[in-house]
C-alpha cells in the first residue's frame, strides 16, 4: 500500500501547526477516542514521539496530556512498563451528551449538519474516483467491526472514507466534524432512542458505490445517510427541550 493511501489511524498523528495550543492536542486525541481509533488501554506514544509526529514542543504535549487526565480520558502509569494509556468514555457520558443537545438551536444544529453532510458527501465522490482493492477492504473491515460500540464504527467508517479520500484537507474537517456534531448525530443516545437504527446496510451501499467507482452515488447516498441521522436528532432534541 502506497504512502498516498493513508489509514484513518495515520491522520490522528499527522503533523498540527507548528503554533499550535495544547488545546488543538487535547481536541485531535479526545476525537480518536471518541471515534475508537485509539481504543481502551492502548498506550499512546512517549511525550517525545508525540511531539515529534504533532510537530509541536513536548511542553504543549505534556499540557495536553494533563487535560487528558483530569478528563479521565488517558491515564499515567509510573515504572518499568508505564506511561500514558487511553480510558475510553464510559456510558456516564450519556447525561452530558444530552444537556449538550438540549443547549443548541436547531437552526445550529441543522446548518452544521448540512455542512458536515457537504464534506463527507465530497469525500465519498473523491474515495469513489481514488479508492483500489486495499482501500475497499479497509472500508469494509471498519464497518464489520461489530466488536465496538456502533456509534464509535460509525464515525470510523466516515473517517476512513475521508482517509481514502487522499485530501488531507478534507479528512482533517471531518475530524473536526466529528468532534463538533459527530459525538452527538452518531451518539449512544439516539441507539437509545431509536433501538431499529443499524447503519450496516447504507454503509454497504455507500462501499459498493466507492468500489464501482459511482462518485455521485456515493455522495448522494453518504449525503442521504447523514440526513437521516440528522432527524433522528433533531427528534430526540424535540423531546429534550420541551417542557
Amino acid at each position: 500500500m502506497g504512502t498516498s493511501r493513508a489509514s484513518a489511524r495515520s491522520v490522528v498523528f499527522a503533523p498540527l501547526d507548528p503554533h499550535s495550543r495544547a488545546e488543538t492536542v487535547v481536541r485531535r486525541l479526545t476525537d480518536a477516542i471518541t471515534f475508537g481509533l485509539l481504543t481502551d488501554a492502548e498506550q499512546l506514544p512517549s511525550e517525545t514521539d508525540l511531539a515529534a509526529q504533532f510537530g509541536v514542543s513536548r511542553v504543549t504535549v505534556r499540557e495536553a496530556l494533563v487535560a487528558l487526565r483530569q478528563q479521565n480520558l488517558v491515564e499515567t502509569r509510573r515504572g518499568r512498563g508505564g506511561g500514558s494509556f487511553v480510558r475510553a468514555p464510559t456510558a456516564a457520558a450519556d447525561r452530558s451528551l444530552r444537556s449538550r443537545l438540549s443547549e443548541l438551536s436547531l437552526p445550529n444544529l441543522r446548518d452544521t449538519a448540512d455542512h458536515y453532510a457537504a464534506v463527507a458527501g465530497a469525500a465519498a465522490r473523491l474515495a469513489a474516483q481514488r479508492a483500489d482493492a486495499d482501500d475497499i477492504l479497509r472500508i469494509e473491515e471498519v464497518d464489520a467491526d461489530v466488536a465496538g460500540p456502533l456509534h464509535r464504527m460509525e464515525r470510523a467508517y466516515h473517517l476512513e472514507v475521508a482517509a481514502v479520500a487522499q485530501s488531507a484537507r478534507l479528512a482533517r474537517e471531518e475530524i473536526r466534524f466529528a468532534g463538533e456534531l459527530g459525538t452527538l448525530l452518531w451518539s449512544p443516545i439516539l441507539q437509545t432512542a431509536d433501538s431499529t437504527y443499524d447503519p450496516h446496510a447504507e454503509h454497504r451501499a455507500i462501499t459498493a458505490a466507492i468500489a464501482a467507482g459511482d462518485g455521485d452515488l456515493a455522495r448522494g447516498l453518504t449525503e442521504e445517510h447523514i440526513e437521516t441521522a440528522v432527524e433522528r436528532l433533531v427528534t430526540l432534541h424535540l423531546t429534550l427541550v420541551e417542557p
